[in-house]
Parts: C-alpha cells; structure tokens; sequence
C-alpha cells in the first residue's frame, strides 16, 4: 500500500494497482506539484464542502469516471453538477472493491460556497476509515480534539492515522499529539498546515514530538510518498 501527499489535507491511497484520493485540493494550492489531469484514481473521498477539500473533486472525477463518496448532502448538490456519487452518513461503510471507507464523526463545519459567494448547507462534517489490504488508515478531516478519539483507537487497529495540525480553523498539534495518543496509531501524518497564513506551523517539531511519545512520525513533503 503506498501513500501519497498531495499536499494540505489530499492525500492518494494506492492498493493493488487501485486508488482512491481523498479532499483534492491541488489547483488552488500554489505549492502543488501535481496537475489536476495527472491524477489517476478509481474513486474521490470527500471529508466535507470547504472549498480547500473538494475545489478539484469534480474534475478528477470526472475525467476517471469515478464516484464522489460523500456525506448525502454534498453528494446531492456534486451530482446535480453531473458527477457519480455515492451518498452515505457518519457510521455507514461503502465497499469500493479494492478498499472499504467508514465515515466517522469531525468536530468542525461544512457549506458549499457558491459562484455568488453564498454558502449553502454542506451536511456534516467527517473523516473515514479506511482499511485495505490488512491495513486500517483513519484520516480525521478537518476536525478539534474530541473524545470518540479514543473509541476509534479501541475499535481499530490503526496503521496510520492522518491528522490536522494546523490549529486556527481544526486542532494543532499539542492536540493532535493527544489524539495520535488516543488513537493509538503506529504511524502518524500531519496535514492541514503551512497552506494558509494562519496554520503555519513546524511539522518537524510535531514529528519530534510523536517519536518522543514512542509513536512514528512521517511529515511528507508534496508529492512524496510512504509505504505501509
């Protein structure tokens, strides 16, 4: 199974020649290294509506024929845009073939700006779970510390925990030390910082910090990659 950062909170999962990308934010992020057509994928995972999460979601959809996994609002809105979904909610599993996603809880909000500037409902926020290839992977989404942290800690055994430290707008990483902690994650990579102004931070520092808590620690650069 490879990982691939693409760069704030996108990153790729490959499994078995398949894949699925999670929040494409690329086109809108001056440090990516990666195009938009460059992506090949077999399905889009979708955390929630902010612009910097599904800004290139229908694109890369569409030019791979590939579904939106979103929570049901969202989907709704992408599809009447011409985009396949598949709409689901927080506790339910879709079966992609190669990979299975649950959708967890994230503690933070959701809306779809619109060409006017106004903001719509975008449902609620989320994160998934991903397991594949006897691997468990929990990307948090945008989301603070919460307690259900722990409970996923004591349900999976997680291989790799993805997880935000930006601060300002989701939790930094004094915070996502705790739930790394929580969680109980072998390995830990940090994203949703350095994009913006204000989630500027030192993921070396927070790298640091895992290791010394006994837990792995990987800050990819864009377009970089690990294995698990």
């Amino acid at each position: 199974m490879k990982i691939t950062y693409h760069g704030h909170s996108c990153v790729q999962i490959e499994v078995n020649g398949k894949s699925l990308i999670i929040d494409p934010f690329i086109s809108g992020n001056a440090a990516a290294v990666t195009k938009v057509e460059e992506i090949k994928t077999d399905a889009v995972l979708l955390t929630h509506a902010h612009m910097d999460h599904i800004l290139d979601a229908a694109p890369i959809a569409k030019s791979n024929n590939a579904p939106v996994v979103a929570i049901v609002e969202l989907a709704g809105y992408l599809e009447s845009t011409g985009v396949q979904t598949i709409g689901m909610n927080i506790g339910g599993t879709v079966d992609l073939g190669f990979a299975k996603a649950t959708m967890i809880h994230a503690f933070h909000t959701s809306s779809i700006t619109l060409e006017d500037g106004q903001s719509i409902y975008g449902g609620t926020p989320a994160g998934f779970i991903i397991e594949a290839e006897g691997r468990t992977i929990l990307h948090a989404g945008d989301t603070g510390l919460f307690g259900d942290l722990k409970m996923f800690g004591e349900l999976y055994e997680i291989d790799l925990a993805i997880l935000p430290i930006g601060g300002h707008f989701t939790m930094g990483p004094e915070h996502a030390l705790i739930a790394a902690k929580w969680l109980g994650a072998r390995q830990v990579l940090p994203v949703h910082y350095n994009t913006f102004p204000p989630i500027r931070q030192d993921a070396g520092a927070f790298v640091q910090a895992l290791e010394e808590a006994g837990i792995r620690g990987s800050a990819l650069g864009y377009g970089e990659t690990l294995e698990l």
